[in-house]
């Protein structure tokens, strides 16, 4: 499979996922087994303080007929620079990564793949729940609010952890992030906004599993990524400037 030309890339950010991580692979490996992509699964194993390492070179053995690859960070990099790392060590022609806890169920990735190959340059999975009356969903709905107001950018769903995007076109404003944590994923979509990709957002069931320990603090989470927003109205502003200079049609996100 090495030797073939790749449909997709999958990256898979691990950090202490010992309890998850077996039973998530197991559902990956069995929905790209039953397509016709050829594929790669990139883990990256992000320093965990559990056996996440030791499971991972496990799944490697027990996995050898799949095209998968270890990673691993010598020491805690933070999730962006978990997921920045593997989309450049990818190779395949549509690239995305997903949260291991599967809280967007495996099978949503395929008409995000299929919307990539059908043109658009970013293809997400914006997160509905139901239970619509939680903390975590208000402080979610309230920073896409300042995403917009602050930036400029009318995306829903910024830090779903299910992205895809075109290999070739992402890879030039994949290289000017610098956030390393949570904001990663707020950065990557606005620059991706202001470079001119074509976006879209399709919307997906988030089921939210208590047993699965978060590595989510939701308030010193949200703390640092609404400074992170506050200070990167900087950037936005620059991207405005340039745009006010040489003038060209931004494409706003889809729903």
């Amino acid at each position: 499979m090495t030797d073939q030309a790749i449909d997709l890339s999958l990256v898979i950010p691990c950090y202490n996922e010992e309890t998850i991580l077996r039973e998530s692979i197991s559902e990956v490996v069995t929905l790209l087994t039953s397509t016709s992509f050829t594929y790669e699964i990139i883990l990256i194993e992000d320093h965990s303080k559990d056996n996440t390492l030791e499971i991972a070179r496990g799944l490697l053995k027990q996995y050898e007929h799949v095209n998968m690859r270890l990673i691993c960070h010598e020491k805690n990099q933070g999730r962006g620079k978990a997921v920045k790392d593997g989309i450049l060590a990818s190779s395949g022609e549509v690239v995305g990564f997903i949260d291991i806890d599967l809280e967007v169920a495996i099978h949503n990735i395929l008409p995000l793949i299929t919307l990539i190959r059908q043109g658009y340059h970013v293809a997400t999975g914006m997160r509905f729940n139901k239970i619509i009356a939680t903390r975590r969903w208000i402080t979610s709905r309230g920073y896409s609010w300042l995403v917009d107001k602050l930036l400029g950018v009318d995306i829903k769903d910024t830090e779903t952890g299910c992205k895809f995007f075109n290999r070739e076109a992402v890879l030039p404003v994949l290289k000017k992030t610098q956030d390393p944590h949570w904001f990663w994923d707020t950065e990557i979509m606005v620059r991706s906004y202001y470079e001119g990709l074509k976006i879209v957002e399709y919307t997906v069931l988030f089921i939210r599993r208590p047993e699965v320990p978060s590595t989510v603090r939701l308030i010193r989470d949200s703390f640092y990524s609404f400074i992170k927003l506050w200070q990167f109205r900087s950037v936005a502003a620059e991207y405005r400037r340039n745009e006010s200079d040489n003038p060209k049609a931004i494409p706003p996100a889809q729903q």
